[in-house]
Order: structure tokens, then sequence, then C-alpha cells
């Protein structure tokens, strides 16, 4: 029972929770570069990249000596940090912006992780050191341009000739493909119908990645096509260690985990926002925050800011602990990025006409959840997942 005389921490409105005293030194310590780096590197200048559809390739060293770039891994130059930590990276990063944190994603738990977890000793020494350096960037090839949610009916193909493997196909949705030095593409092999990944050099004679355009969404980041026209390949380049879906797909988990934590980011600075300007913002003489119906948006927000930042967390405990499942996961992507869209709208809203430019990072981040909710396995399949999970019932076939 606790003493009545206890003396209680004051209440801060941006952690409501207190969740900062369920973390250690380390993880503050991380979190805290992490946020001033895009403090300084990424928030000053967002707003440009997005409104002028660009994105810095030079982050990727500053992210290298930052030291986030595949920081979950352990070994070749990476920093071999907690999940929980990387996690809390994420957050920041998406803090910042969806399309930064992106980069981060695609670098680290997509292509590096890949070949970490898939690759030959010769392709981790090839590439890992120099992708955590972010002096190498790669990217990630398994989406296609009609097979997203389904990717056993994918129809890029690897067929051998003689020694060499030569791959046909197109990818879709790429972040970093235009800009990448290496890419990690799945196929199906027309000998035995296995998938395959491989690690190819984008330099390669036939690997093309022309970017995409007109994009309303992750406006800050690098989306392309790839497209494999007799990409030929040596035995080398194939990943040796998986030739089924378990490959890619457990890519996608370590990225949708980072996922998690980053869209509560994105809810963070639009809450942060909001209660920001509700303070100063006067209307019939006095803040719109002494208004009921704004001091209830108020409040639903930070509800949905701490609920998911401690959903988040306990995710990463489980991940430290080798206890996650990926239905787990599901969920917090689910219940994280849902969360985060309602808390961008609600800021939206509180901001009024102001709530649309680009002075204020609300429209930014609301626009790049819309990405964020599809990618990575869309809410409606993971909530399928998460159905199954409950009742043993595929709905899938």
């Amino acid at each position: 029972m606790s003493s009545p005389t206890a003396t209680r921490p004051p209440l801060k409105p941006l952690d409501l929770m207190n969740v900062d005293a369920l973390l250690s030194d380390e993880e503050r310590a991380m979190r805290d570069a992490v946020r001033s780096f895009v403090r300084d590197r990424v928030l000053p200048d967002v707003g440009d990249w997005f409104e002028q559809a660009t994105a810095p390739k030079e982050l990727f060293p500053e992210l290298g000596r930052l030291g986030v770039l595949g920081m979950h891994l352990e070994g070749y130059g990476c920093a071999g940090a907690s999940a929980t930590a990387y996690g809390l990276a994420c957050l920041e990063l998406e803090a910042g912006d969806s399309g930064v944190r992106s980069m981060v994603s695609v670098q680290g738990s997509l292509a590096m992780f890949a070949i970490w977890r898939w690759g030959s000793e010769e392709q981790k020494q090839e590439w890992l050191p120099r992708m955590a350096a972010g002096e190498a960037i790669g990217c990630f090839g398994l989406t296609e341009p009609d097979s997203g949610s389904d990717p056993s009916s994918m129809r890029t193909t690897a067929r051998r000739d003689g020694g060499d493997w030569v791959l046909n196909g197109q990818k879709m949705w790429i972040t970093n493909g235009s800009i990448a030095d290496v890419a990690v593409v799945w196929a199906r092999c027309t000998d035995d119908e296995r998938v395959r990944g491989f690690v190819v050099p984008t330099a390669t004679p036939g690997f093309s990645a022309p970017e995409i355009h007109k994009k309303m969404s992750l406006r800050a980041s690098v989306t392309s096509e790839l497209v494999l026209d007799d990409v030929r390949l040596p035995e080398s380049a194939a990943l040796p260690e998986v030739q089924s879906l378990k490959g890619p797909l457990s890519c996608l988990n370590e990225a949708r985990y980072g996922i998690v934590w980053g869209a509560i980011g994105a809810a963070r600075a639009c809450f942060e926002s909001a209660l920001d300007y509700a303070g100063t913002r006067i209307q019939f003489g006095k803040p719109i925050a002494s208004f009921q119906i704004q001091q209830q948006k108020l409040a639903t927000m930070a509800l949905e800011v701490n609920r998911g930042t401690l959903l988040a967390l306990q995710l990463g405990r489980l991940k430290d602990q080798g206890l996650l499942h990926p239905e787990q996961v599901s969920m917090g992507k689910l219940g994280n990025v849902n969360a985060a869209l309602d808390v961008a709208r609600t800021a939206r809203q509180v901001l009024g006409g102001n709530g649309i430019t680009l002075e204020y990072p609300v429209i930014r981040h609301m626009n790049n959840l819309e990405s964020v909710v599809t990618y990575e396995g869309t809410a409606d399949v993971h909530a399928l997942v998460i159905g199954q999970a409950l009742t043993g019932i595929s709905a899938f076939r």
C-alpha cells in the first residue's frame, strides 16, 4: 500500500503516464541522441523536403554516424542495441517524418536484416559494414504491381543458366530504390517454385529503378519501381540460408516492429503541436485550450499517444526476451497506426486552417500515415492475422 505522504513526481503533459521512468539510462540516452539529431538536422528542413518531394541522400552517412542503421543487429559494424532502444530511435525519427524513419527501417530492418539473417559470410562482410556506416544504401524488393498483401503470388522469376541466375520481373513501391547501391530482391525459381532472395548490386546490367512521382504521401522519401530485365547474377548472389517465403516475411516482421514505435512518434508530434497551438491561439478573448470541446480533443489525443507508447514498450520488452510473436506485432501495427491517424486528424482540427500548412507538422504527418497504414501489411491484413490468432481459423484462403 502506498504511503499517503509519498512524494509524487509532477505530471508531464507530453508523458502523462511517465513512460520515461520505465526506460533504462542507456535507452534514454539513445532516445535523446536521436531526438537531438531530428531537432537539429530534420525539423528545420523537412517541410521543404516534403513540399519539393526530395529526400536528401546525404542523410545516410549522418545516420550511420548516429549509429541507427542496422542498430539492432550484432557485428559487422552494427551497434548491437536492444530492440527497445531501436524502437525508441524509430519513434524519434518518425516524430521528425515518416520518410526519414522509412529510410532507416528499409536500410536496417529489411535490406541489412535479410543479409544478416539469411546471407553468406561473404555477403555480410561485403555489404553490412558499409551499410551500417551509411556508405552504401540498400532497398528491398518484394511487393509487385499485382502482388501486395499476397506475396506468394509474385511473378518475378529466377532462372538457372549454367552457373548463373537470371532474374526477370518488376517490383513496386520500393523505398530507397533509385538511390540504392544494393537491392535484396525476392523471386520465384522457375525450376522448383521456391522463393529465393538475391543480393543485387544496382549497377548490374538489366537493373533499373525508375522513381515514382506525384505522391501526396511520404514525399520526403524516395519511392521507386524495380525493373529486372535479364539481370544475370552469379550463384554467390543468392541468399543461401532460406528458400521460402519465411525469408521475406521474417524481414517484414522486423520492419513492422519499428512501425509500431514510429507511428506513435508521428502521433506525439501532432499532439504536441496541437497542445501548443491550443494554448496560444486566442478566440473569443481567451485561448482555445480553455474550451471544453478542445480539452476533450487534447485528452483523447494524450490517451492514444500514451496508450500506444506503452503498447510499443511492451512489445519491445517481449522482443528483447525472445518472446515476441508476429501476431503481437500485427496487433501493435494495427492499433498504433490507426491511433496515430486519429490523433493526426484530431490535431488538424484543433489547428483549424493552420493545420493544412507545412508551417506546422500535422498535415505532413497525416498524409504520411495514410501510407504507413497500408505498407508492411495493410490494416485489413493485420486484422485478419489477429483474427486467426484468436479463432484458429485462417480467413486468407
